[in-house]
């Protein structure tokens, strides 16, 4: 049936309806330094599959071919067809005004339907061009994929969500990470990966001068299992390394802070939790001295256990706690960690 009614159909009404019914999904892989995959990015793969298309993943800088070769072989993803690199030390930096360009002549071939990143720093920053580019409305945070057109995601700090259903004929999406379960390990033979070519140069005179990053042997933020928060009440940086640095040891934890304690220069603003900062969904979240304001919770309320220690009892963190300490946090930290390290 499916032979016959394209064989009469005329040519024009051929290739809509293969882009229409054919079309596959573009994911961009982000990696470390050291060659090996995100952990945002394993989760933007899972979310990818909910898509039922084909993907093809796209991963940039001089270390392509060897994120390619452990994602191929260190993990499983179902609708994963090839994988498309192109190795340029120009892109290791990874600007959006070097990103975008590539991204929108790969997007004007009619055989992706939808665009997928996840809701990095690099994500937030090349959606919105390659948006403005194609003149699409991207879809930004999804949590939840309905089907290949309809998506969930929060609004007005997480307090709404909302369900959008998009008509365009290509879908650009973030992906928040801690939404979706990275995708198993496993392996994927028979995935190929090819080498792209003819990289686009930037329209814009744009010059990476150099990195400054916070050095930490502690597990990244967002990808953390388990994570402390200090807020506003350690009143000082001094304090808010002493009292929770201990404490996130005895955790394996990583460390977060709220924007009042950015604010207030008791920590690097790399660590910032929250609506306007990082989004984390940790096995277990441990909340010293936070008040709860609807900034934060928007983003960590999605985490498995939250732990919350607070001297106030009306504090809004305990209203979306499993457990709540009340009392001197100065006198709790301290024998909470000892109690730990035995």
């Amino acid at each position: 049936m499916f032979k016959s009614l394209v064989t009469v159909l005329p040519k024009i009404v051929k290739k809509q309806f293969f882009q229409r019914n054919c079309a596959s999904t573009l994911a961009f892989i982000e990696s470390s330094k050291d060659g090996s995959v995100s952990r945002s990015s394993l989760s933007l793969l899972a979310a990818a599959q909910k898509l039922s298309n084909p993907i093809t993943a796209v991963i940039t800088g001089s270390q392509a071919e060897k994120t390619a070769q452990a994602l191929k072989s260190s993990y499983a993803c179902n609708n994963l067809e090839k994988v498309v690199i192109f190795e340029d030390p120009k892109l290791d930096t990874c600007l959006p005004e070097e990103l975008t360009p590539l991204f929108v002549k790969l997007l004007k071939n009619n055989d992706y339907s939808h665009f997928v990143v996840s809701n990095s720093s690099v994500g937030k920053s090349v959606l919105p061009r390659v948006g403005a580019l194609l003149d699409v409305q991207p879809v930004c945070e999804v949590t939840v994929i309905k089907d290949p057109k309809t998506f969930v995601r929060p609004i007005y700090a997480g307090n709404i969500i909302s369900t959008i259903e998009c008509p365009a004929e290509k879908k650009l999406l973030s992906i928040r990470a801690s939404a979706f379960t990275p995708i198993m390990e496993g392996s994927m033979e028979s995935v190929a990966i090819e080498k792209g070519t003819d990289i686009p140069p930037s329209d814009l005179d744009v010059i990476w001068v150099k990195t400054l990053l916070t050095k930490s042997e502690r597990p990244e933020l967002t990808s953390a299992e388990n994570v402390v928060t200090g807020g506003r009440a350690l009143k000082d940086k001094k304090t808010f390394e002493e009292l929770l640095s201990p404490l996130a040891d005895v955790l394996h934890a990583a460390m977060g802070a709220t924007r009042a304690s950015v604010d207030n220069g008791l920590c690097d603003n790399s660590l910032q939790i929250g609506q306007t900062g990082k989004v984390v969904a940790p096995n277990l979240y441990i909340a010293v001295g936070v008040s709860g304001a609807v900034q934060h919770l928007a983003g960590m309320k999605d985490s498995k256990v939250i732990v919350a220690i607070n001297n106030d009892p009306d504090a809004p963190i305990f209203n979306v706690a499993d457990y709540g300490l009340q009392g001197d946090l100065y006198k709790i930290v301290p024998e909470l960690t000892e109690k730990l390290r035995r």
